[in-house]
């Protein structure tokens, strides 16, 4: 989301300098992203509510990047999975990678565990809340706690009580009750410690590295967004892999010759 508002900026003439989208680096999203708010999510349930995930219907909006981690580590842990897209591309690849596919609508009956990764307002909404389980519990862990209605919530609630760190029950009109946790900010900060160091130190060096890139070019950059250049998320790579103690094979110069050629193959 933080480089949509920037790209947002420079389309408007807002942006005061060149800015590097660390985000767009293969060595962030992949790792980052999938495996460390993968990882980092279920641990801050896990922690405010001890829950048991197997068996659970676990409701996933959102398949990008955080979405597919998250997605991938409950379904791990027993979870059946369920996600809910708006892009096809994701939704059509959420389905292949063996997940159920459905509007939030139907979800949002037969959900146990919401987890929100969008980046957009108001993915839970009133008219979700009202068909929830009773004792369904809802978090967030991809963006800011807009993406749940907390307005909603509140107006809905009859009563609201903090029944443990980082879970309040909003007991419901009907008698039903919702568990909120986290106040719907980021759980993975909020009820854990967020990603490991080991994953998130690719993307300091991305960080770096840009910075580097920027400062040590003999031509000012224009100001706009740029991706990461290939050849730094290639040396993020490879520092990464060195420091598990991977090596991987090199082409020859037969096979670079014949990858780059037109003369054989088709």
């Amino acid at each position: 989301t933080g480089v949509i508002r920037l790209r947002a900026m420079a389309k408007a003439g807002a942006l005061a300098y060149p800015i590097i989208a660390i985000n767009e680096a293969d060595t962030k999203h992949f790792f980052d992203n999938r495996y460390g708010t993968g990882q980092s999510t279920i641990d801050g349930i896990t922690r405010a509510t001890n829950i048991l995930w197997a068996g659970k219907n676990v409701v996933i909006a959102g398949y990008g990047w955080c979405g597919k981690g998250v997605a991938m580590r409950a379904r791990g842990l027993g979870a059946k999975t369920i996600v809910t897209e708006v892009q096809p591309v994701r939704a059509l690849e959420a389905a292949m990678d063996g997940h159920q596919v459905m509007h939030m609508d139907e979800a949002s009956r037969i959900g146990d565990i919401f987890i929100t990764l969008t980046g957009d307002v108001n993915v839970l909404d009133r008219r979700h809340f009202d068909v929830m389980k009773d004792g369904a519990i809802i978090a967030n862990s991809g963006h800011f706690n807009v993406e749940i209605n907390l307005k909603a919530l509140e107006t809905m609630s009859e009563s609201k009580r903090n029944v443990r760190r980082n879970v309040d029950e909003h007991r419901l009109m009907d008698g039903r009750k919702l568990f909120l946790l986290g106040e719907g900010r980021l759980i993975n900060l909020a009820a854990a410690e967020g990603h490991p160091a080991s994953v998130m130190d690719m993307s300091f060096a991305n960080q770096a590295l840009a910075v580097h890139y920027i400062a040590t070019r003999d031509e000012r950059l224009p100001v706009d967004v740029y991706d990461v250049p290939r050849e730094i998320d290639s040396e993020v790579a490879r520092l990464k892999l060195a420091s598990m103690g991977i090596t991987i094979d090199e082409l020859t110069e037969e096979q670079e010759k014949y990858l780059t050629s037109w003369e054989e193959g088709t």
